[in-house]
């Protein structure tokens, strides 16, 4: 059962309660270069991405977000680190949301973030990660990061302000777990899911897949960012994914596929990577099984919504598990998708 949290709104998008959980990246682009970053933004927009956070290193970047907002149409969210001013001309700019990670701004500052937010009626993510923990130490737990949101929150819920989401990252799988599992039995706003400094591709997948699926599959997490040291394209297939692999992603159909084998006579990978971009069009959590052969195939056909299943360089193709008809193996995309 999800975890009943506040809703929260973020600019056109409302987290926590009972709505679908949000997937979240960051530009890689420099804030100011405002050309650059609107053309990534506008990429990851189409790729799935539904709220977008940017770095505010200095008041150009901060200033830029006007500019940006008027040609992105999803939630920028703007991540302020040290300099309680950058947070402020981001929220004068338009910003829709601020992150800061307190430890690195004192609290006097954060008073001042806190009551710009509250006059524009926009949230703050409290954002813990493990490497920034004062003082500085060797090792770094969960109950370090559960110490250091505590101390937050309280201090956020002396100024009035529950206009608050919170994570808690640790490039550790197993500390990270235990953080927002912690968190969640101790308060009810709303959860932003990620693995700092996850790493490339494959090991970064991997841990972000075991951490924010681990959660999730126990109802814990409001947004998710699959952090990779990647283009930010690859964190949104990636959300998407682990999404999917929960039936918590509604938007595309599920495409599985079989790795194949001796016994298959069509060419299942090349069909599945060519077929993977036209569902993207495809608005609605179908389930498409694709099998190279019988052994299997009738029966995945049987439990979803569409199936192809491979025979002698031809398929049959099935709805609800009845067959509907058999095609050579060139036009299965084709037909698939007429049926589609």
């Amino acid at each position: 059962m999800r975890r009943k949290t506040h809703e929260i709104k973020i600019g056109n998008i409302k987290i926590g309660g009972s709505n679908p959980i949000a997937i979240q990246s960051m530009c890689s682009t420099k804030t100011e270069d405002i050309k650059k970053t609107i053309a990534q933004i506008l990429k990851l927009e189409k790729e799935g991405c539904e709220i977008i956070r940017v770095g505010i290193p200095n008041m150009v970047s901060a200033r830029a977000i006007r500019q940006i907002k008027n040609h992105i149409h999803i939630p920028i969210v703007a991540d302020i680190h040290f300099d309680a001013r950058l947070a402020i001309e981001a929220i004068n700019a338009g910003a829709d949301k601020i992150r800061i990670n307190p430890s690195n701004i004192g609290q006097k500052d954060v008073k001042n973030i806190i009551a710009a937010a509250k006059q524009a009626h926009i949230p703050i993510r409290i954002g813990i990660n493990a490497g920034s923990i004062r003082p500085f130490k060797e090792k770094v737990l969960a109950k370090d990061l559960i110490k250091e949101a505590v101390r937050q929150i309280k201090f956020f819920e002396s100024l009035n302000f529950t206009n608050i989401v919170i994570s808690l990252k640790h490039t550790n799988v197993f500390e990270n777990i235990k953080a927002y599992e912690q968190i969640s039995r101790i308060c009810d706003y709303p959860l932003h899911l990620g693995v700092t400094e996850a790493g490339v591709l494959y090991d970064g997948f991997a841990k972000n897949a075991i951490a924010i699926g681990h959660l999730l599959s126990r109802g814990i997490g409001d947004t998710v960012r699959v952090s990779l040291a990647e283009d930010p394209i690859e964190e949104i297939r990636a959300a998407k994914s682990i999404l999917k692999a929960l039936n918590l992603y509604t938007k595309e159909p599920i495409l599985i596929a079989c790795p194949t084998c001796a016994r298959t006579n069509i060419d299942v990978i090349s069909i599945a990577k060519k077929l993977k971009p036209h569902l993207k069009k495809i608005k609605k959590p179908i389930k498409i099984s694709l099998m190279g052969c019988a052994v299997n195939g009738i029966g995945e056909a049987a439990q979803a919504d569409f199936g192809v299943v491979g025979g002698d360089k031809k398929a049959a193709i099935y709805c609800k598990g009845k067959l509907i008809k058999t095609v050579p193996e060139k036009y299965i995309i084709k037909e698939l998708l007429k049926i589609l």
